[in-house]
C-alpha cells in the first residue's frame, strides 16, 4: 500500500519503455511517418469493418482540422504516430458500427432521452465524483468506459455484467498506468466507472478529448468556433443505443466541454437538469494543466509546461466566460444548480441531497446507503497523490486572481489559497 501512496507528478511521465524509445529512435530517420492522413485513415476504418455508411459528413472537418494541427504543431515521435493513427481509426469505425446498428434496427431512434442529469463544471471540480454519487442511485445510469468502446452492437441486459468486451476494455486500461504511472493518482480508471461525454463526442471529432492528448493550437482554436450540433446529435444516437436494449429512467451523464457548448447542449437536451460545480481557479487551472502536460510528455518530441499553462488557463477561461454569458441570457431565472466544490467534498451525501432538493426530488434510502459505504471504501489518496507547482507553469495567484475574478465574484467561490 505504501507504494500506492507516493506522490506524483507530471515530471514522472514522459520516460517510455525501452522498444518504444528505440521505435522513436529509428523514426527519426524518417520524420513524419506514419503520416496522419486523413483520407488514408478513413479507408482504413471502412476496410476494417467492411462498412461505408458514416451517416452525416460533420466529423471530416474535424478530423482534417485535427491530423494537419498535429502534424504541424504537436512534434509528435514515431509511437505517437502510431498510436493517434489507430485511436482515430478506431474512433471512426465506433461511428461506422453506430449508425450501421441504428440503420439495421430503426426503432433506436424512438428512444427517448429524458432529463439526464449533465454536469459540467470546469475539470478538477470534483465533477468525477459526484458522477459516480449519481450513478449510485438505482434510477439512474452513467456511460460507462467500455460501453463507450462498446456501442454496437449495444450491451444487452442480460450480458451486461459479464460482456466480454468488459475485460477487453480493463485490459487497455491497465496499460496506461505502464505507460504513464502518475495517471491514476491524476484520474480514477476503471472500466466499468462513469466516463466523460467527450467519448461520444469524439465520434464527430469535436471533442475536447484529443486537446488531452496533444497541445495541437489549430485544433483547439477550430473547437472553440466549431457548431457543436452535429457533436449533440451523435452523442444522443449512441445514448439510445445503449438504452434500446437496457431500459432506462434517466440518465447522469459528466464532462466539462458542456460548458463551451450549452446552446447545443440544450437545444438536443431542453429538459436536461445541469448541475454546474465551482473550485478556486487557483487550484483548478495548475492542476488541468499538470494532468495534460503529463500526457503530452507522452506523446511529444516536446512538451513545454509554460505552453501548456497557458493554452488551458485560455481554454479553462472561456468555459467560464460562455456559462457567464448563458447566465446573463437567462435573466436571473434559475437555469442550474450551483455546487460549490468544498460542500461537495465536506458532506458529499449532504450535497447530492440539496443537489436532487433544487430539482424537486428526495434522495432514496437506498442511495444514500449506497454513497455512505462507497465513500468509506475510496478515499481520495486510493492511489497515491497528485502534487503540482502553481510556478511549473507560468502561474501566480494574483495572475489567476484576476483571470477569474468576475467569474468568483459572480458564483461566490471560495478563496483556497490558504486550503
Amino acid at each position: 500500500m505504501a507504494d500506492r501512496q507516493r506522490s506524483w507528478t507530471f515530471r514522472d511521465a514522459g520516460r517510455l519503455p525501452l522498444a518504444l524509445r528505440a521505435l522513436n529512435a529509428a523514426g527519426r530517420l524518417a520524420p513524419g511517418k506514419p503520416a496522419l492522413d486523413p483520407d488514408a485513415i478513413i479507408e482504413k476504418a471502412m476496410a476494417n469493418t467492411g462498412l461505408h455508411d458514416f451517416g452525416d459528413d460533420h466529423w471530416r472537418e474535424g478530423l482534417e482540422v485535427l491530423c494537419d494541427a498535429c502534424t504541424r504543431e504537436a512534434d509528435l515521435h514515431s509511437f505517437a504516430r502510431f498510436t493517434l493513427r489507430a485511436m482515430y481509426t478506431g474512433t471512426l469505425e465506433r461511428r461506422l458500427r453506430v449508425i450501421d446498428w441504428v440503420r439495421q434496427h430503426p426503432e433506436v431512434r424512438e428512444e427517448k432521452i429524458e432529463a439526464p442529469f449533465v454536469v459540467l463544471g470546469l475539470p478538477r471540480t470534483g465533477t468525477t465524483l459526484l458522477s459516480y454519487l449519481l450513478d449510485l442511485d438505482p434510477r439512474s445510469r452513467s456511460l460507462e468506459s467500455w460501453e463507450a468502446s462498446a456501442l454496437a452492437p449495444p450491451p444487452t441486459l442480460a450480458g451486461h455484467r459479464d460482456d466480454p468486451r468488459i475485460a477487453e476494455e480493463a485490459k487497455r486500461g491497465a496499460a496506461l498506468p505502464r505507460l504513464i504511472p502518475p495517471i491514476a493518482a491524476m484520474h480514477p480508471l476503471g472500466a466499468s466507472l462513469p466516463t466523460e461525454c467527450v467519448t461520444l463526442f469524439a465520434l464527430d471529432f469535436r471533442s475536447l478529448l484529443f486537446e488531452t492528448q496533444v497541445l495541437a493550437p489549430g485544433y483547439g482554436e477550430w473547437l472553440e468556433a466549431c457548431d457543436m450540433r452535429s457533436a449533440y446529435a451523435i452523442h444522443e444516437l449512441c445514448l439510445q443505443t445503449l438504452q434500446s436494449t437496457i431500459p432506462t429512467d434517466r440518465w447522469a451523464l459528466k464532462t466539462p466541454n458542456h460548458l463551451w457548448a450549452l446552446d447545443a447542449l440544450l437545444e438536443r437536451y431542453p429538459d436536461a437538469r445541469l448541475v454546474w460545480t465551482h473550485r478556486d481557479p487557483k487550484r483548478v487551472v495548475p492542476s488541468v494543466a499538470s494532468l495534460n502536460t503529463t500526457f503530452y510528455r507522452t506523446w511529444s518530441n516536446r512538451a513545454d509546461p509554460l505552453a501548456t499553462g497557458r493554452a488551458w488557463a485560455h481554454k479553462l477561461q472561456l468555459a467560464a466566460t460562455r456559462g457567464m454569458q448563458h447566465d446573463d441570457e437567462q435573466g436571473g431565472k434559475p437555469w442550474c444548480h450551483h455546487l460549490q466544490y468544498a460542500d461537495l467534498m465536506t458532506d458529499p451525501v449532504e450535497a447530492v441531497r440539496g443537489l436532487y432538493a433544487h430539482f424537486g426530488e428526495e434522495l432514496m434510502p437506498l442511495h444514500v446507503r449506497r454513497m455512505r459505504v462507497w465513500m468509506a471504501a475510496r478515499p481520495q489518496s486510493a492511489f497515491g497523490r497528485h502534487r503540482y507547482e502553481m510556478s511549473d507553469f507560468g502561474f501566480t495567484p494574483q495572475a489567476l486572481d484576476e483571470m477569474f475574478e468576475s467569474y468568483c465574484e459572480r458564483f461566490d467561490v471560495p478563496d483556497e489559497a490558504d486550503s
